[in-house]
């Protein structure tokens, strides 16, 4: 079943803050990808050579564990193909398989078509240890899954670790690097990372905040730029680039609900990339309930979050170079012996 309501991409205001409206329309679709005895989280997508939408999708079985750990321990990048944005998707393969060991779990893929390449970026870890975590970039001159490690990476593809140099801003991270968006913007190449951070080596309180590494090959290598990006006052999850008009945004999920509730999402804008202000960021998108209401979310298991679904790990299709569809995982699931879910929205540009 398909809803049809027309919402608007954080232009609505509310008591917590007077955003202007954003720039964007959303019209909700449905789900994009649901599987049977499995979790399918992040859903990024692209255009490839037949003219059909690929999405490459996290994915880990629903039996291994009761809790939704599986993200860090069995993960796997799964291949989907629909005629349409809008789906239905069918399975193709296994992308990335998870390895154990050194090159565990691959989670949160984020693909993009850049200078004709195809890049897939996603993080894995060591032996189940998310201190470890850090990001792989591969190459391929299409989506046959043949893919090889970016020129300037690892062997193994890995293309950021946490930086080691006591003046970046993530020197402290005691999670690794994540949740990658890579794109390319005035002629550099701007890898955005996430880093879970310590003011200071004494310091107790954690805080989600973004950074960029730049190169000036798609390839890499790619460099810390010292200093974060995000204000540290607005913590946030799962940002997804995108240079449109001259600007550089990200649409991410508003973790410390610094514009409304943590179950919504954020609109970032920036000239240059490398510093997002607190007052040119918008409300996103809410909550799943937001859309398709409480009722109908009722009878569903909640295998993340609470039933109003969070929308989390914002992924965006490009048609002719515009935002034209928007795709977010959520926690919530009707459909019974099927896992979390990924759903679709059509993007409109005020």
């Amino acid at each position: 079943m398909k809803f049809s309501i027309l919402v608007f991409l954080g232009c609505a205001l509310t008591m917590l803050s007077m955003a202007e409206p954003c720039e964007f329309e959303f019209e909700y679709v449905g789900k994009a990808v649901e599987t049977e005895g499995m979790h399918v989280w992040g859903s990024s997508p692209v255009i490839g050579p037949d003219g059909k939408v690929h999405l490459y999708v996290a994915r880990w079985p629903t039996a291994t564990r009761k809790d939704f750990n599986g993200w860090h321990r069995e993960c796997e990048i799964a291949h989907y193909v629909g005629d349409k944005p809008e789906g239905p998707f069918e399975f193709v393969r296994v992308a990335v398989p998870d390895q154990d060991g050194k090159f565990n779990s691959p989670h949160n893929p984020s693909i993009k078509k850049i200078d004709g390449k195809y890049v897939l970026c996603f993080i894995v870890n060591e032996n189940d240890k998310l201190k470890t975590q850090r990001i792989i970039m591969v190459v391929a001159d299409d989506l046959s899954d043949d893919w090889k490690p970016a020129a300037g990476a690892e062997p193994d593809g890995t293309i950021a670790r946490k930086s080691t140099d006591p003046t970046d801003w993530n020197y402290t991270a005691r999670l690794g690097v994540s949740n990658p968006s890579l794109i390319k913007h005035n002629g550099q190449y701007l890898l955005y990372i996430k880093s879970v951070v310590f003011p200071s080596p004494e310091a107790n309180k954690r805080k989600y905040m973004y950074g960029v590494m730049v190169s000036d090959t798609l390839e890499g290598p790619y460099r810390h730029h010292p200093e974060y990006v995000t204000p540290s006052t607005m913590p946030l999850e799962d940002a997804y680039a995108f240079s449109l008009d001259g600007s550089v945004y990200m649409l991410s999920r508003d973790f410390g609900a610094s514009k409304g509730s943590s179950g919504g999402g954020l609109l970032w804008k920036s000239k240059d990339g490398f510093h997002f202000d607190r007052k040119d960021v918008t409300r996103a998108y809410e909550d799943l309930a937001h859309y398709v209401g409480e009722e109908a979310l009722q009878n569903g298991t909640a295998y993340r979050g609470k039933l109003d679904g969070h929308m989390e790990r914002a992924q965006v299709l490009f048609i002719d170079d515009q935002p034209a569809y928007l795709y977010l995982a959520t926690g919530v699931n009707t459909t019974p012996n099927h896992g979390s879910c990924s759903h679709v929205f059509r993007i409109k540009k005020r």
